[in-house]
């Protein structure tokens, strides 16, 4: 998937936000990308999970963990395009 297509995707979900953004990292954007927003749509996040597992193909990955805030669903498509088992972390203590 090229970075247009990627951009489209975002776009055509309304999951790429334009304004101003302060990050967590204390820097500032004019645009952000939702991926809560576009993984809404399962078609989208098999295929954003598919293509990221492609990387991985031949690396013998057995098993695909992911924090359990903001990854769920892409860890779980990887897990799936991969054959592989999908586990997920959750903060102790959270705040």
């Amino acid at each position: 998937m090229e970075a247009q297509e990627v951009i489209n995707k975002f776009r055509d979900t309304g999951a790429l936000l334009e304004g101003h953004f302060v990050l967590s990292s204390g820097l500032h954007s004019a645009v952000y990308l939702q991926c809560a927003l576009v993984l809404q749509h399962p078609r989208a996040a098999e295929e954003f999970g598919r293509r990221l597992a492609d990387h991985f193909r031949n690396e013998n990955i057995q098993a695909v963990a992911s924090p359990a805030i903001g990854g769920l669903i892409i860890g779980h498509e990887v897990a799936r395009a991969l054959d592989a088992r999908f586990i997920w972390t959750e903060r102790e203590n959270a705040r």
